[in-house]
């Protein structure tokens, strides 16, 4: 699966991320791109988005997209915070749908 990280993510989560090639927003050369502009070019080039930005289903419409999201919930988007979510991440990977958002969390009650 291509996988674009979103830039308030550490890039060496990619690492973590095994079996899926993994890009990151700065890799891509859009960081400093608004959400919507970010998502209008994610486009076909990946299969998913991964984000901490908890807001982004309340403010964009993501059932149109041809990409799933997963938004991650940790208690920073530091990596010692984040690598303990990499085998939910890949889980959440493995069921993603185009124009779905999973949400995946540290704790139960985050989600």
């Amino acid at each position: 699966m291509r996988v674009l990280l979103d830039e308030c993510l550490p890039r060496r989560l990619a690492a973590d991320l095994v079996g899926h090639s993994v890009t990151t927003v700065p890799q891509a050369g859009w960081a400093g791109l608004t959400n919507g502009a970010l998502l209008a070019r994610v486009g076909s080039a990946f299969d998913a988005f991964v984000t901490v930005d908890r807001n982004l289903p309340a403010q964009q419409n993501l059932r149109a997209l041809t990409f799933g999201v997963i938004v991650l919930r940790a208690r920073s988007n530091a990596l010692t915070a984040l690598r303990p979510l990499a085998p939910r991440i890949l889980q959440a990977l493995d069921r993603l749908e185009p124009g779905r958002v999973e949400v995946v969390s540290a704790e139960p009650s985050l989600r």
